[in-house]
């Protein structure tokens, strides 16, 4: 289907519109508007669950859960198996769905289709590792163990930025622990979530088991907050979100699994790969149009080699391409106008406690939401975009002398997603890594996500993991079994 973008949406079989609880489609009477960040257009009409449907998906899903929990440990990743098959086959159907939802150029929707799927086909795997685990014990005639049960109905909260990808490292992962799922994607990209809900129908996932509502956000995940029955909320979005779902699941005290805001630091010393730098500089800022919580929201550089490197970045950056995701840009239109407004907001700001502007700084011709490349040089440290997240396409750019000024400055800041450090110095690279106050730190390199890697951040980027054993463990309860033998 590499024409499907010559197909409208609505011949698409994937395209779905409604809730999907306890392997129905539900239709509301209320409805609301999905459009194309490129154009304004409208691209469906989806129906917003209402709070009693949300309240029946957890009943709906705690009935489902017992007998999708007793399933051998490898009868659940055969399922998730044939649902990653069912994405792999569909892979071109569902990049073009996020392409007009969402607004992200057609190749990297492709490879976040890949990346969506790499989560199911790795927690297929990991279903069977889920092991009991064999204690020595300290008690004369007695055997100790450790088992992993899951947890119950889980809740699941995904964003816009990554709408399929975010939904399947939670759902596998949950799914793979023996967990039953209710699912509530943003409102502004519903349909990959529906679509991967079709896609688990096809793959045989069980109903009640995985359910998807859409609508508004809180009247569909207040109530979840409330039920006793959801003993578990993952959500990735902003760290204000995130606190607020924090203070609304305490009277349930709920397992939390939260992804939330970042404010990376990208560091070059001057002993660096120049061009390996500023390639990957443009990667890390850029990516996804900006709107990434693992974007480069502050760069670092050493003095001896800023006006090169801050040259060079400048030139690379007037290359990108900007456009509607369906001509395959290296930017596209962000999500919504209020962050077009905060571009536009830190860079007046900037500019106005001394930083230059090199590039950009302005909305794009190609339409309202479309924003400049933008590259600010000689940040200085009270600017609002070295202490507030960006998620677009700006780059701030400023010098430091010294490694102990640097590791001071990064982590001057409430956020510990991710640090990215670039240096060809082994003793530096260590220094770094142990004094970077980050859950990820990234050396010589931008790329270090995957379904291997326990994702996720300190301070206020977040709780607990996703990815790895570990995002596994998030959605199961440790019990201590001890058998007397005398």
């Amino acid at each position: 289907m590499e024409n499907t973008q010559a197909v409208s949406l609505k011949q698409m079989p994937l395209v779905k519109t409604g809730g999907y609880i306890g392997g129905i489609w539900h239709q509301s009477g209320a409805t609301f508007r999905v459009t194309d960040p490129a154009t304004g257009d409208e691209i469906a009409e989806v129906s917003a669950m209402e709070a009693n449907a949300a309240t029946d998906a957890v009943r709906i899903a705690q009935d489902a859960f017992g007998p999708w929990a007793a399933l051998l440990p490898q009868d659940r990743a055969l399922v998730l198996k044939k649902w990653h098959a069912k994405i792999i086959e569909n892979r071109e159907e569902l990049a073009w769905i996020m392409v007009a939802e969402q607004g992200k150029p057609i190749s990297e929707a492709r490879g976040e289709i890949d990346y969506a799927a790499s989560f199911v086909e790795f927690y297929a795997e990991e279903a069977k590792r889920t092991n009991v685990e064999g204690i020595t014990s300290h008690l004369v005639n007695a055997e100790v163990e450790l088992w992993r049960e899951p947890i119950g109905v889980v809740a699941l909260i995904t964003p816009w930025n990554f709408p399929s990808a975010m939904l399947t490292r939670k759902a596998a992962a949950a799914l793979a622990a023996g967990c039953t799922i209710v699912a509530h994607p943003s409102a502004e990209t519903p349909l990959s979530a529906l679509a991967l809900a079709q896609l688990a129908d096809d793959a045989g996932v069980p109903a009640g088991v995985f359910n998807v509502l859409p609508g508004d956000a809180k009247t569909i995940v207040t109530p979840w907050c409330d039920d006793t029955r959801v003993r578990a909320l993952s959500f990735t979005g902003s760290t204000e979100v995130g606190r607020l779902l924090y203070r609304q699941c305490a009277n349930t005290v709920k397992r939390l699994v939260l992804e939330l805001g970042g404010h990376a630091p990208f560091i070059v010393f001057e002993d660096a790969d120049l061009d390996r730098a500023v390639s990957e500089a443009i990667n890390a800022k850029f990516a996804t149009s900006g709107q990434d919580c693992l974007g480069a929201n502050r760069m670092f550089i050493a003095r001896a080699i800023y006006d090169e490197f801050c040259e060079r970045f400048t030139q690379a950056a007037r290359q990108l391409t900007v456009g509607a995701g369906k001509d395959d840009p290296d930017i596209g239109p962000l999500m919504h106008d209020r962050l077009v407004q905060k571009q536009a907001e830190q860079v007046a700001d900037a500019v106005s406690k001394g930083a230059r502007l090199t590039l950009g700084g302005k909305v794009h011709s190609a339409g309202p939401l479309f924003f400049e490349p933008t590259v600010l040089v000689d940040v200085p440290s009270t600017a609002e975009i070295m202490r507030d997240e960006t998620f677009g396409p700006v780059a701030a750019l400023t010098p430091f002398d010294t490694e102990d000024e640097v590791i001071a400055r990064a982590n001057n800041t409430e956020y510990g997603l991710v640090a990215y450090v670039h240096t060809q110095d082994p003793k530096r690279i260590y220094r770094m890594s142990t004094s970077l106050e980050f859950g990820m730190v990234a050396i010589n390199r931008t790329s270090v996500t995957g379904p291997p890697i326990p994702f996720g951040g300190v301070k206020q980027s977040g709780l607990g993991r996703e990815g790895a054993r570990h995002g596994l463990e998030e959605f199961t309860e440790l019990k201590y079994v001890c058998r007397d033998w005398s």
